[in-house]
Protein backbone atom coordinates (compact mmCIF):
# COMPACT_ATOMS: atom_id res chain seq x y z
CA UNK A 1 0.00 0.00 0.00
CA UNK A 2 1.73 3.01 -1.28
CA UNK A 3 2.22 6.26 1.42
CA UNK A 4 -0.03 8.56 1.68
CA UNK A 5 0.27 11.94 0.33
CA UNK A 6 -0.39 15.13 3.02
CA UNK A 7 -0.10 18.85 2.46
CA UNK A 8 3.26 20.59 3.21
CA UNK A 9 3.52 21.86 6.43
CA UNK A 10 2.83 25.23 6.92
CA UNK A 11 0.57 24.99 3.63
CA UNK A 12 -3.43 24.63 4.65
CA UNK A 13 -6.38 23.15 3.41
CA UNK A 14 -9.55 25.48 4.08
CA UNK A 15 -12.20 23.05 4.55
CA UNK A 16 -15.93 23.92 3.56
CA UNK A 17 -17.22 24.76 6.80
CA UNK A 18 -14.52 27.40 7.23
CA UNK A 19 -14.95 29.17 3.73
CA UNK A 20 -18.06 30.63 4.78
CA UNK A 21 -15.98 32.78 7.25
CA UNK A 22 -13.82 33.48 4.65
CA UNK A 23 -16.11 34.74 1.99
CA UNK A 24 -18.33 36.99 4.70
CA UNK A 25 -14.29 38.46 5.45
CA UNK A 26 -13.71 38.85 1.84
CA UNK A 27 -17.46 40.04 0.73
CA UNK A 28 -16.88 42.98 3.55
CA UNK A 29 -13.26 44.75 2.18
CA UNK A 30 -14.54 43.74 -1.57
CA UNK A 31 -17.25 45.91 -0.48
CA UNK A 32 -15.33 48.59 1.31
CA UNK A 33 -12.55 48.64 -1.34
CA UNK A 34 -15.31 49.92 -3.64
CA UNK A 35 -16.60 52.64 -1.51
CA UNK A 36 -13.59 53.92 -0.85
CA UNK A 37 -12.28 54.09 -5.21
CA UNK A 38 -9.90 51.60 -4.81
CA UNK A 39 -9.61 48.90 -7.46
CA UNK A 40 -8.68 45.86 -7.92
CA UNK A 41 -5.31 44.53 -8.96
CA UNK A 42 -4.30 40.46 -9.61
CA UNK A 43 -0.63 39.45 -10.01
CA UNK A 44 1.38 36.40 -10.43
CA UNK A 45 2.47 34.03 -7.70
CA UNK A 46 5.52 33.77 -9.10
CA UNK A 47 8.10 36.36 -9.84
CA UNK A 48 11.90 36.88 -10.78
CA UNK A 49 14.02 36.98 -7.61
CA UNK A 50 15.72 40.34 -8.21
CA UNK A 51 12.19 41.88 -7.63
CA UNK A 52 12.36 40.86 -3.79
CA UNK A 53 16.01 41.35 -3.65
CA UNK A 54 16.32 44.87 -4.74
CA UNK A 55 12.42 46.57 -2.76
CA UNK A 56 12.52 44.26 0.08
CA UNK A 57 16.60 44.80 0.69
CA UNK A 58 18.98 41.51 0.82
CA UNK A 59 19.80 41.76 4.19
CA UNK A 60 16.44 41.03 5.60
CA UNK A 61 15.57 38.05 7.05
CA UNK A 62 12.79 37.67 4.07
CA UNK A 63 15.43 37.69 1.52
CA UNK A 64 17.82 35.85 3.45
CA UNK A 65 16.41 33.38 5.38
CA UNK A 66 12.35 32.53 4.24
CA UNK A 67 12.09 33.29 0.34
CA UNK A 68 10.66 30.42 -1.86
CA UNK A 69 13.42 30.44 -4.68
CA UNK A 70 14.18 28.01 -7.80
CA UNK A 71 15.60 28.25 -11.12
CA UNK A 72 13.24 27.31 -13.76
CA UNK A 73 14.44 25.15 -16.78
CA UNK A 74 15.61 28.34 -18.61
CA UNK A 75 17.90 28.57 -15.45
CA UNK A 76 15.83 32.05 -14.44
CA UNK A 77 15.94 32.17 -10.40
CA UNK A 78 12.09 32.53 -9.33
CA UNK A 79 10.52 33.18 -6.38
CA UNK A 80 7.40 32.51 -4.82
CA UNK A 81 5.77 36.36 -3.81
CA UNK A 82 6.57 36.64 -0.25
CA UNK A 83 4.79 39.99 0.31
CA UNK A 84 2.38 41.84 -2.29
CA UNK A 85 3.45 45.77 -2.62
CA UNK A 86 6.79 44.87 -4.65
CA UNK A 87 4.53 43.21 -6.78
CA UNK A 88 1.95 45.26 -7.14
CA UNK A 89 4.69 48.55 -7.86
CA UNK A 90 6.20 46.00 -11.01
CA UNK A 91 2.66 45.69 -12.34
CA UNK A 92 2.03 49.75 -11.88
CA UNK A 93 5.16 50.15 -13.97
CA UNK A 94 5.06 47.55 -16.58
CA UNK A 95 1.53 48.47 -17.20
CA UNK A 96 1.93 52.11 -17.49
CA UNK A 97 -0.17 52.91 -14.76
CA UNK A 98 1.84 55.63 -13.01
CA UNK A 99 2.53 57.53 -15.71
CA UNK A 100 1.55 61.48 -14.60
CA UNK A 101 -1.71 59.85 -13.09
CA UNK A 102 -2.79 58.91 -9.35
CA UNK A 103 -3.98 54.93 -8.54
CA UNK A 104 -5.47 53.51 -5.96
CA UNK A 105 -5.39 49.62 -6.11
CA UNK A 106 -6.17 46.56 -3.90
CA UNK A 107 -5.00 42.85 -3.77
CA UNK A 108 -5.69 39.63 -2.24
CA UNK A 109 -3.83 36.15 -2.09
CA UNK A 110 -1.54 33.94 -1.72
CA UNK A 111 2.04 34.92 -0.38
CA UNK A 112 4.68 32.24 0.76
CA UNK A 113 7.23 32.34 3.55
CA UNK A 114 9.59 29.30 4.65
CA UNK A 115 9.38 30.04 8.74
CA UNK A 116 8.36 28.16 11.57
CA UNK A 117 4.45 27.56 11.04
CA UNK A 118 2.73 28.54 14.62
CA UNK A 119 -1.27 29.51 14.86
CA UNK A 120 -1.62 32.42 13.03
CA UNK A 121 1.67 32.08 11.14
CA UNK A 122 1.87 30.16 8.00
CA UNK A 123 4.14 29.56 4.85
CA UNK A 124 1.70 29.94 2.58
CA UNK A 125 -0.72 32.78 4.22
CA UNK A 126 -2.98 35.34 2.82
CA UNK A 127 -3.01 38.89 2.39
CA UNK A 128 -5.38 41.94 1.82
CA UNK A 129 -3.68 45.10 0.52
CA UNK A 130 -3.93 48.61 -0.77
CA UNK A 131 -1.66 50.53 -2.38
CA UNK A 132 -2.02 54.48 -3.88
CA UNK A 133 0.64 56.19 -5.63
CA UNK A 134 1.15 59.34 -6.94
CA UNK A 135 -0.01 61.56 -3.72
CA UNK A 136 2.46 62.76 -1.15
CA UNK A 137 0.41 64.67 1.71
CA UNK A 138 -0.53 63.08 4.70
CA UNK A 139 -4.31 63.15 3.69
CA UNK A 140 -3.43 60.13 1.40
CA UNK A 141 -1.88 58.54 4.72
CA UNK A 142 -5.07 59.32 6.43
CA UNK A 143 -7.32 57.74 4.15
CA UNK A 144 -5.43 54.50 4.32
CA UNK A 145 -6.10 54.38 8.36
CA UNK A 146 -8.89 55.62 8.18
CA UNK A 147 -10.07 52.54 5.40
CA UNK A 148 -8.58 50.32 7.77
CA UNK A 149 -10.57 51.35 10.89
CA UNK A 150 -13.51 51.49 9.44
CA UNK A 151 -13.30 48.16 8.35
CA UNK A 152 -12.07 47.04 11.94
CA UNK A 153 -15.84 48.93 13.03
CA UNK A 154 -17.67 46.64 10.04
CA UNK A 155 -16.07 43.28 11.68
CA UNK A 156 -16.52 44.43 15.28
CA UNK A 157 -12.95 44.61 15.94
CA UNK A 158 -11.89 48.08 16.58
CA UNK A 159 -12.21 48.21 20.39
CA UNK A 160 -9.69 45.20 20.05
CA UNK A 161 -6.63 46.76 18.32
CA UNK A 162 -4.38 49.55 18.74
CA UNK A 163 -2.86 51.77 16.31
CA UNK A 164 0.61 52.47 16.47
CA UNK A 165 2.64 55.00 14.41
CA UNK A 166 5.68 56.65 13.89
CA UNK A 167 7.84 58.05 11.12
CA UNK A 168 10.84 57.20 9.95
CA UNK A 169 11.56 60.41 7.81
CA UNK A 170 13.87 61.01 4.81
CA UNK A 171 16.21 58.40 3.92
CA UNK A 172 19.04 61.83 4.20
CA UNK A 173 17.59 62.11 7.65
CA UNK A 174 17.66 58.30 8.69
CA UNK A 175 20.87 57.83 7.57
CA UNK A 176 22.39 60.21 9.92
CA UNK A 177 20.18 58.96 12.50
CA UNK A 178 21.45 55.33 11.78
CA UNK A 179 25.28 56.63 12.34
CA UNK A 180 23.76 57.70 15.85
CA UNK A 181 22.09 54.68 16.50
CA UNK A 182 25.30 52.37 15.82
CA UNK A 183 27.63 54.25 17.51
CA UNK A 184 25.20 53.71 20.57
CA UNK A 185 24.82 49.92 19.98
CA UNK A 186 28.69 49.55 19.45
CA UNK A 187 28.76 51.59 23.09
CA UNK A 188 26.88 48.35 24.25
CA UNK A 189 27.87 45.64 22.59
CA UNK A 190 27.74 43.26 25.87
CA UNK A 191 24.35 43.50 26.01
CA UNK A 192 23.32 42.70 22.08
CA UNK A 193 22.50 38.94 21.17
CA UNK A 194 23.64 37.62 18.17
CA UNK A 195 21.02 38.42 15.85
CA UNK A 196 21.62 42.12 16.76
CA UNK A 197 25.52 41.88 15.98
CA UNK A 198 24.59 40.06 12.94
CA UNK A 199 22.02 43.40 12.01
CA UNK A 200 24.71 46.27 13.36
CA UNK A 201 26.33 46.38 10.31
CA UNK A 202 23.37 45.82 7.69
CA UNK A 203 20.22 47.00 9.00
CA UNK A 204 20.63 48.64 12.70
CA UNK A 205 17.42 50.23 12.79
CA UNK A 206 15.73 46.69 13.15
CA UNK A 207 17.41 45.97 16.53
CA UNK A 208 15.06 48.40 17.38
CA UNK A 209 11.83 45.91 16.90
CA UNK A 210 14.08 43.11 18.95
CA UNK A 211 11.02 41.28 21.38
CA UNK A 212 14.46 39.93 23.28
CA UNK A 213 13.58 41.21 27.54
CA UNK A 214 17.57 41.16 27.94
CA UNK A 215 17.65 44.24 25.90
CA UNK A 216 14.82 46.12 26.66
CA UNK A 217 16.64 48.35 28.86
CA UNK A 218 19.17 49.39 26.36
CA UNK A 219 16.76 49.85 23.85
CA UNK A 220 14.53 51.83 25.56
CA UNK A 221 17.60 54.36 25.88
CA UNK A 222 18.19 54.47 22.19
CA UNK A 223 18.36 57.43 20.45
CA UNK A 224 14.75 57.96 18.94
CA UNK A 225 14.33 58.58 15.29
CA UNK A 226 11.84 61.18 15.87
CA UNK A 227 13.61 63.31 18.01
CA UNK A 228 16.42 63.09 14.30
CA UNK A 229 13.67 63.59 11.54
CA UNK A 230 14.19 66.31 9.11
CA UNK A 231 11.25 69.52 9.07
CA UNK A 232 9.32 68.40 6.35
CA UNK A 233 8.64 65.15 7.38
CA UNK A 234 8.25 66.28 10.86
CA UNK A 235 5.58 68.63 9.33
CA UNK A 236 3.71 65.65 7.40
CA UNK A 237 3.89 63.56 10.82
CA UNK A 238 1.98 66.40 12.58
CA UNK A 239 -0.36 66.66 10.59
CA UNK A 240 -1.29 63.13 10.17
CA UNK A 241 -1.76 62.78 13.95
CA UNK A 242 -3.69 66.05 14.08
CA UNK A 243 -6.03 64.66 11.63
CA UNK A 244 -6.46 61.54 13.26
CA UNK A 245 -7.49 63.40 16.30
CA UNK A 246 -9.96 65.02 14.43
CA UNK A 247 -11.77 62.08 13.41
CA UNK A 248 -11.60 60.49 16.14
CA UNK A 249 -9.02 57.52 15.85
CA UNK A 250 -7.07 56.74 19.05
CA UNK A 251 -3.35 56.07 19.03
CA UNK A 252 0.27 55.09 20.50
CA UNK A 253 3.16 56.86 19.21
CA UNK A 254 5.93 54.39 18.88
CA UNK A 255 9.21 55.38 18.39
CA UNK A 256 10.59 51.76 17.95
CA UNK A 257 8.55 50.89 15.24
CA UNK A 258 10.38 49.77 11.93
CA UNK A 259 8.64 47.78 9.95
CA UNK A 260 11.02 44.63 8.30
CA UNK A 261 10.97 46.16 5.20
CA UNK A 262 13.73 48.48 3.55
CA UNK A 263 11.45 50.57 1.33
CA UNK A 264 9.16 52.34 3.56
CA UNK A 265 9.91 56.04 4.66
CA UNK A 266 8.02 58.40 6.54
CA UNK A 267 4.66 57.18 8.18
CA UNK A 268 4.89 53.64 9.42
CA UNK A 269 2.14 52.34 11.19
CA UNK A 270 0.64 48.75 12.39
CA UNK A 271 -2.73 47.59 14.24
CA UNK A 272 -1.87 45.41 16.84
CA UNK A 273 -3.96 43.53 19.45
CA UNK A 274 -3.46 41.89 22.62
CA UNK A 275 -5.89 38.65 22.47
CA UNK A 276 -3.96 36.79 20.02
CA UNK A 277 -0.45 36.65 22.18
CA UNK A 278 2.65 36.88 20.21
CA UNK A 279 1.15 36.94 16.75
CA UNK A 280 -0.04 40.63 17.67
CA UNK A 281 0.17 42.55 14.45
CA UNK A 282 -3.26 42.19 12.23
CA UNK A 283 -2.38 45.14 9.40
CA UNK A 284 0.90 46.65 8.73
CA UNK A 285 2.18 49.06 6.18
CA UNK A 286 3.54 52.96 5.73
CA UNK A 287 5.02 55.39 2.84
CA UNK A 288 7.50 54.01 0.44
CA UNK A 289 7.99 56.74 -1.69
CA UNK A 290 11.74 55.48 -3.00
CA UNK A 291 10.29 52.24 -3.84
CA UNK A 292 9.42 52.84 -7.58
CA UNK A 293 12.81 54.90 -8.38
CA UNK A 294 14.32 51.75 -6.84
CA UNK A 295 13.05 49.55 -9.24
CA UNK A 296 13.51 51.76 -12.17
CA UNK A 297 10.80 53.87 -12.51
CA UNK A 298 10.23 57.66 -12.07
CA UNK A 299 10.45 59.42 -8.45
CA UNK A 300 6.71 57.97 -7.09
CA UNK A 301 5.27 58.67 -3.66
CA UNK A 302 3.05 55.75 -2.35
CA UNK A 303 1.84 54.60 0.92
CA UNK A 304 0.17 51.48 1.39
CA UNK A 305 -0.35 48.38 4.06
CA UNK A 306 -1.30 44.49 4.14
CA UNK A 307 -3.13 43.00 6.33
CA UNK A 308 -2.82 38.79 7.39
CA UNK A 309 -6.14 37.17 6.42
CA UNK A 310 -5.49 34.19 8.20
CA UNK A 311 -4.69 36.06 11.74
CA UNK A 312 -7.26 38.30 11.36
CA UNK A 313 -9.90 34.94 10.90
CA UNK A 314 -8.45 33.58 14.08
CA UNK A 315 -9.15 36.99 16.28
CA UNK A 316 -13.00 36.90 14.92
CA UNK A 317 -13.08 33.38 16.25
CA UNK A 318 -10.98 34.12 19.63
CA UNK A 319 -13.08 37.03 20.37
CA UNK A 320 -16.63 35.17 18.95
CA UNK A 321 -17.17 37.72 16.60
CA UNK A 322 -18.12 35.31 13.61
CA UNK A 323 -21.37 36.67 12.51
CA UNK A 324 -24.19 34.11 12.18
CA UNK A 325 -24.59 34.27 8.69
CA UNK A 326 -21.14 33.09 8.00
CA UNK A 327 -22.71 29.90 9.67
CA UNK A 328 -25.47 30.02 7.61
CA UNK A 329 -26.36 26.27 5.73
CA UNK A 330 -28.84 26.78 2.36
CA UNK A 331 -32.36 28.10 3.02
CA UNK A 332 -34.21 25.00 1.95
CA UNK A 333 -33.19 21.18 1.28
CA UNK A 334 -35.69 19.28 -1.23
CA UNK A 335 -35.92 15.98 -0.16
CA UNK A 336 -37.43 13.35 -3.10
CA UNK A 337 -38.76 9.88 -1.59
CA UNK A 338 -39.40 7.50 -4.18
CA UNK A 339 -38.59 6.79 -7.73
CA UNK A 340 -40.55 9.02 -9.14
CA UNK A 341 -39.61 12.10 -6.97
CA UNK A 342 -35.76 11.66 -7.54
CA UNK A 343 -36.08 12.57 -11.17
CA UNK A 344 -39.01 15.35 -10.31
CA UNK A 345 -37.16 16.93 -7.83
CA UNK A 346 -34.22 17.55 -10.12
CA UNK A 347 -36.48 19.57 -12.39
CA UNK A 348 -38.50 21.32 -9.44
CA UNK A 349 -35.26 22.23 -7.90
CA UNK A 350 -34.49 24.05 -11.63
CA UNK A 351 -37.98 25.83 -11.34
CA UNK A 352 -37.82 26.87 -8.03
CA UNK A 353 -34.17 28.61 -9.00
CA UNK A 354 -35.63 30.04 -11.90
CA UNK A 355 -38.54 31.72 -10.01
CA UNK A 356 -36.40 32.64 -7.21
CA UNK A 357 -33.00 33.76 -7.73
CA UNK A 358 -31.80 34.45 -3.94
CA UNK A 359 -33.12 30.94 -2.67
CA UNK A 360 -30.38 28.58 -1.73
CA UNK A 361 -31.49 25.20 -2.09
CA UNK A 362 -29.92 21.69 -2.07
CA UNK A 363 -31.46 18.69 -3.80
CA UNK A 364 -31.23 15.42 -2.08
CA UNK A 365 -29.02 12.93 -4.29
CA UNK A 366 -28.12 9.48 -3.97
CA UNK A 367 -31.53 7.92 -3.00
CA UNK A 368 -32.39 6.72 0.89
CA UNK A 369 -35.86 6.87 2.91
CA UNK A 370 -37.54 9.57 4.14
CA UNK A 371 -35.80 9.41 7.87
CA UNK A 372 -32.26 9.01 6.22
CA UNK A 373 -33.37 12.44 4.22
CA UNK A 374 -34.54 14.54 6.74
CA UNK A 375 -31.05 13.87 8.73
CA UNK A 376 -29.12 15.05 5.74
CA UNK A 377 -31.16 18.02 5.46
CA UNK A 378 -30.73 18.92 8.90
CA UNK A 379 -27.19 18.07 8.48
CA UNK A 380 -26.63 20.65 6.24
CA UNK A 381 -28.27 23.47 8.66
CA UNK A 382 -30.59 24.24 5.91
CA UNK A 383 -34.16 26.35 7.48
CA UNK A 384 -36.59 24.24 5.44
CA UNK A 385 -36.93 20.83 4.46
CA UNK A 386 -39.24 20.83 0.89
CA UNK A 387 -40.43 17.21 0.59
CA UNK A 388 -41.64 15.57 -2.72
CA UNK A 389 -42.88 12.05 -2.50
CA UNK A 390 -44.87 10.11 -5.35
CA UNK A 391 -47.68 11.53 -3.76
CA UNK A 392 -47.24 15.00 -3.97
CA UNK A 393 -46.33 14.61 -7.61
CA UNK A 394 -49.96 13.03 -8.14
CA UNK A 395 -51.62 15.77 -6.57
CA UNK A 396 -49.42 18.72 -7.09
CA UNK A 397 -48.44 19.46 -4.08
CA UNK A 398 -45.13 20.34 -2.05
CA UNK A 399 -44.33 20.17 1.85
CA UNK A 400 -42.65 22.35 3.39
CA UNK A 401 -40.81 21.39 7.30
CA UNK A 402 -39.48 23.63 9.42
CA UNK A 403 -36.08 22.28 10.78
CA UNK A 404 -35.00 25.59 12.96
CA UNK A 405 -38.57 26.57 14.28
CA UNK A 406 -41.32 25.00 16.61
CA UNK A 407 -44.11 25.42 13.40
CA UNK A 408 -46.55 22.89 12.01
CA UNK A 409 -45.64 21.45 8.57
CA UNK A 410 -47.56 22.88 5.99
CA UNK A 411 -48.71 21.17 2.54
CA UNK A 412 -49.26 23.35 -0.42
CA UNK A 413 -50.20 23.47 -4.27
CA UNK A 414 -46.68 23.88 -5.89
CA UNK A 415 -47.54 27.47 -7.11
CA UNK A 416 -48.36 27.89 -3.11
CA UNK A 417 -45.49 26.75 -2.12
CA UNK A 418 -43.60 29.00 -4.37
CA UNK A 419 -45.61 32.03 -2.95
CA UNK A 420 -45.08 30.85 0.06
CA UNK A 421 -41.28 30.39 0.03
CA UNK A 422 -40.48 33.92 -1.67
CA UNK A 423 -42.46 35.44 1.59
CA UNK A 424 -40.38 33.13 3.72
CA UNK A 425 -37.55 34.51 2.08
CA UNK A 426 -38.46 38.22 2.29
Amino acid sequence: MSKKIQAIRGMNDLLPEQSPLWQYFEGQVRTLMQRYGYREIRTPIVEQTALFARSIGEVTDIVEKEMYTFDDRNGDSLTLRPEGTAACVRAAMEHGLLYNQTQRLWYQGAMFRHERPQKGRYRQFHQVGIEAYGMDGPDIDLEVILLSARLWKQLGLYEHVTLELNSLGSPEARGAYRERLVDYFEQHQELLDDDARRRLSSNPLRILDSKNPDMAGMLADAPQLLDHLDAESRAHFETLTARLDAAGIGYRINPRLVRGLDYYSRTVFEWTTEALGSQGTVCAGGRYDGLVEQLGGKPTPAVGFAMGVERLILLLETLELVPAESRRGPDAYLLAIGARAEHAAQLLGERLRDALPSLTLQVHCGGGGFKNQIKKADKSGARLALILGDDEIDQGLLGIKFLREQRDQETLDQQAALDRLAALLA
